[in-house]
This record gives C-alpha cells, sequence and structure tokens, in this order.
C-alpha cells in the first residue's frame, strides 16, 4: 500500500504481522521514553547529554528543509529539529500521540519497517535516529534498501561508542513496570556509521553522545556493514 507524503494522520497501515519484542518494548515505553532517556546518568552527565542534544538539534535545523521521512520518530524528541514538510512514521500508535503534541504540523504515518509505503522518490530526505542501531545485519540492509529507494539522501543519528562499551550485543532492558526485554544495541564511531551508509557524504555531527551522518542515495561504495547478525 503506497501513500502520499501528504496523508493525513488518521492513516493506519495495516500490517500482515503483529509486534515483535523490539516494536512491543518500544510501545509499552512511549510514556516513560522522555522521562529515562537519561537514567543511570549523573546529574552532571545528564546536563550534558541535554547541552549535547540542543546542539545536535541545531545541525538539523540547518539541513535545508524538504519533504523529509522521519522513519521510527518515536516520540519526536529528533523530528521537531527537521524543516520543511515533514512525514513522521513509527510503529507505535502511544509514541505517535505523544510526537503530535511535539511536532503538530508534522504528518504522522503509522507502519512498520522495513517496507516503508511510500512511492519512489516520495521524498528529498530520509531521516533515522537511534533506529539503525537496533537492526540486525538483515534488517539493516533491508532498511538502507528502502531508504535510498524513497529519497536520494539518508541522515542517520545514533549512539556514539566510548572506551569500554560493547559495539554491539544483546540487552536487557527493564520498564518502569518491571516487564524485561532483549534488545539488539549498536555503537558507532562517526566514520563507522559512514562507511556503512556507503562512504560518501559526510560526518554532521560527533560528540560524546551522538553520532550523525548524511549520505546519497547511491554511494559510490558497497554498504559497509561490520558486524554479524547474532
Amino acid at each position: 500500500m503506497a501513500c502520499s507524503a501528504t496523508d493525513a494522520w488518521s492513516l493506519v497501515v495495516v500490517l500482515s504481522w503483529g509486534m515483535g519484542e523490539r516494536e512491543d518494548y518500544y510501545d509499552r515505553r512511549a510514556a516513560e521514553y522522555d522521562e529515562t532517556v537519561t537514567d543511570g546518568l549523573d546529574a552532571e552527565t545528564a546536563a550534558a547529554f541535554a547541552r549535547e542534544l540542543a546542539a545536535l538539534g541545531r545541525v538539523l535545523k540547518a539541513l535545508p528543509p524538504g519533504r523529509v521521512l522521519d522513519v521510527a520518530c518515536g516520540t519526536g524528541l529528533f523530528a521537531q529539529y527537521l524543516r520543511g514538510s515533514v512525514v513522521a512514521l513509527d510503529r507505535s500508535e502511544r509514541m505517535l500521540k505523544i510526537a503530535r503534541t511535539r511536532i503538530p504540523a508534522a504528518q504522522l504515518v503509522r507502519a512498520g519497517v522495513p517496507a516503508l509505503p511510500f512511492g519512489d522518490a516520495t521524498f528529498d530526505r530520509l531521516f533515522t535516529s537511534h533506529f539503525y542501531g537496533h537492526l540486525v545485519q538483515t534488517e539493516g540492509m533491508a532498511f538502507l534498501a528502502e531508504a535510498r529507494r524513497v529519497a536520494p539522501e539518508l541522515v542517520v543519528v545514533d549512539t556514539a561508542a566510548y572506551e569500554g562499551v560493547r559495539p554491539d550485543g544483546w540487552q536487557e532492558r527493564v520498564l518502569r513496570d518491571g516487564s524485561r526485554y532483549t534488545i539488539y544495541k549498536r555503537h558507532f564511531t562517526a566514520e563507522g556509521l559512514l562507511a556503512e551508509l556507503g562512504g560518501d557524504g559526510e560526518v554532521l555531527f560527533a560528540r560524546r553522545f551522538f553520532v550523525a551522518a548524511v549520505a546519497p542515495a547511491i554511494p559510490s561504495g558497497n554498504s559497509g556493514w561490520r558486524r554479524e547478525e547474532p
């Protein structure tokens, strides 16, 4: 089912499958997501995180406006910085309801990935934050192919690698209600992320907590996925 970039928020793409563990985790985390992104950080580190998020927001705001698709938009934490005609997509209805309050001008679409319910070259840019790093190899390759189908430019924001952290692995996540989930998570250097997107383009942001890279739809090199599916 293909959607235009102007379809209304009330549109729901009916999927042929239910939520997996990752999707269920984020759907149930929606109400507490914004409050828990700095869980485990002391006050000084949480303040540094907030400053870096604001700095990244300024970088995203500086991107040229256009027809922008935000995939796995969550609560709209990053979508609020995107300029132009924004379509925000997420699998979680709970996340989208919160995003509506943060990005009221955006068109919201409920759909799963990797298959995106849009025609070829519908958008000028596909943006995604803290989603790519949750994809195992087969999912990541399929997502990159879909991203390049629907937009000529791809911007990816994700979690920065740091000393002592495993670059990838399965983590136990616990919600406030005590429910437990096992979630795949990766950490990136800016150069490593850019290489996975094909090597062309540029690093937009590289600091303590976040990395971001922009890449063209058809890179001159091959997508350089570095890790095997667990």
